[in-house]
């Protein structure tokens, strides 16, 4: 991909995202957010997080 190329893919990203409304800017925002994994997942891997379920199951 050519550097001419690179610039007019971001810059037409940048038009297309400049050109919502804010509430779909904002909803597309709360989505994003509600899939990302969790942050004990992202820093330290499955171990602790298979752990934590474990001892949350176990108490109910």
């Amino acid at each position: 991909m050519k550097t001419n190329d690179y610039v007019k893919y971001v810059t037409q990203q940048l038009v297309t995202y400049m050109d919502k409304p804010k509430e779909v800017k904002r909803e597309q925002r709360k989505l994003k957010k509600q899939e990302r994994t969790p942050m004990l997942y992202q820093l330290f891997g499955i171990i602790p997080y298979a752990l934590m379920m474990f001892f949350k199951k176990r108490d109910t």
